[in-house]
């Protein structure tokens, strides 16, 4: 059977850099820490005043395709992830091939291309719909363009403002990939949730205590449904577990509780019996609360045992490494943290060719998805032409009143005109508004 998968990624990261214990601690009157040991950032990527969801998409894909050797024939259909959109109607995957047909010879005329909304999670499931195309013998040899591209700000003064980011991720999916394969089962666990959402807004409206419980709940629920088609999983299985990342403080509490469901009935569970007893069954309680203490009082003991750490050290902690650095994606986050476990690997000379992936992917509303992946042979290649550390490094270091400007120039509703920051090159930009009040766009060398 023919594998399908990811054949190649690229990340474009905003241009502007927030420095967070450096710049926005002090500003908020607070411990540098809260946000380095507590959220576990330091730092988050913004877009500058020419830069927004199309040319950080656009730009990521115009690498991915020169760097591939693709011209847009070979692209069957381009889907956008994002829940930054501008427009209720035109796709932005529309903008996005309008841009790419300025650079490429032949054009996009007969590929499909749509836009996916379900918060964060839309990435992936794009990523699904390409598999599906793909599988289904309706791609006539052509791969898929996925892109999750968000500007993730919240409102100033908001809980959330410290986890901003703003990028892209581009994949093309096609048969014999060169990164990984995408399995064909899946687990999901999914109910009407209000967590996060932005009625007709463009900043999100947020309980963030539910939202973190609505999370776990879901993951908890996708990974029961994903081993009910598997064989048994065991945390030895896998080389990394990239999570959804809204700030990796979140992805410590996931980890935990899906370390904890990996191990029960294994030998794992087993040894650590005698340090920290047996797991809890509800079935030996007629309490249900009394139960969830009994689990928490548990997984408190598991969290600080040297076999769980030693775990999420080599497992989790690689997956963090650029997400620490750029903040949330949204659409993008759990790609990013796959990028960041291989590009890890390869800095340490792991060879994980052929080893696997457990990825959990999650969109308050709420849905999560839990899949596995097999690195492919050429994951070395691929991963070492990404420039993500370039990126990361010439950002532009904003000032507080350099936040305070572009913050205003990226909100919908405030007619801001701020100078650009950084000066573009070889990249495309947005280029003002057209007749019908479109945004307009141009590639600069």
């Amino acid at each position: 059977m023919t594998a399908v998968g990811i054949d190649a990624v690229e990340i474009w990261t905003g241009n502007l850099k927030l420095d967070l214990p450096g710049t926005f601690a002090p500003q908020k009157g607070e411990d540098p820490e809260k946000y380095t040991k507590g959220l576990g950032l330091h730092s988050s990527s913004f877009p500058d005043s020419y830069e927004d969801i199309v040319t950080m998409g656009a730009n990521a894909a115009h690498r991915l395709m020169e760097r591939k050797g693709l011209e847009p024939d070979d692209i069957g259909r381009i889907d956008v992830a994002t829940e930054s959109a501008f427009d209720n109607s035109k796709p932005v995957s529309t903008y996005v091939a309008g841009c790419l047909e300025q650079v490429f010879d032949g054009d996009f005329h007969h590929a499909n291309k749509g836009e996916r909304k379900f918060a964060c999670i839309a990435g992936t499931q794009s990523l699904d719909d390409a598999y599906n195309w793909i599988k289904a013998g309706r791609n006539r040899g052509r791969g898929a363009l996925v892109i999750a591209t968000d500007t993730a700000l919240y409102a100033r003064g908001d809980a959330g403002e410290a986890t901003q980011g703003a990028g892209a991720v581009a994949m093309y999916i096609s048969e014999d990939p060169d990164l990984v394969e995408l399995s064909g089962e899946q687990g999901y666990g999914s109910a009407d949730e209000t967590d996060f959402l932005k009625p007709n807004q463009q900043f999100p409206s947020v309980d963030g205590k539910r939202s973190v419980q609505v999370y776990l709940a879901r993951m908890r629920e996708a990974l029961e449904d994903f081993k009910s088609v598997t064989e048994p999983l065991h945390p030895d299985d896998f080389a990394y577990v990239p999570f959804h990342t809204p700030f990796p403080g979140m992805v410590r509490k996931a980890a935990l509780l899906g370390y904890r469901n990996m191990v029960r009935d294994t030998s794992i569970e087993d040894e650590l019996a005698d340090e920290i007893g047996r797991q809890p069954r509800s079935e030996a309680f007629d309490d249900e609360e009394a139960y969830r203490d009994a689990v928490r009082e548990y997984m408190d003991a598991l969290k600080e045992t040297d076999r769980y750490q030693e775990w999420y050290d080599a497992t989790i902690d690689p997956t963090l490494t650029v997400s620490r650095n750029v903040g949330n994606w949204y659409t993008g986050s759990v790609h990013v943290a796959r990028v960041s476990a291989l590009k890890h690997a390869l800095e340490e000379g792991h060879d994980v060719a052929g080893k696997r992936l457990l990825v959990g992917s999650y969109g308050s509303g709420a849905q999560a998805e839990i899949h596995a992946e097999t690195v492919q042979d050429g994951w070395k290649e691929e991963i070492e032409a990404l420039n993500v550390d370039e990126q990361l490094e010439e950002r532009y270091d904003l000032d507080w009143e350099d936040y305070e400007e572009i913050h205003d120039a990226h909100n919908h509703e405030m007619d801001v005109d701020v100078e650009e920051l950084t000066t573009p090159e070889a990249e495309f930009v947005f280029d003002g508004w057209g007749r019908m009040g479109e945004r307009k766009y141009r590639y600069v060398e």
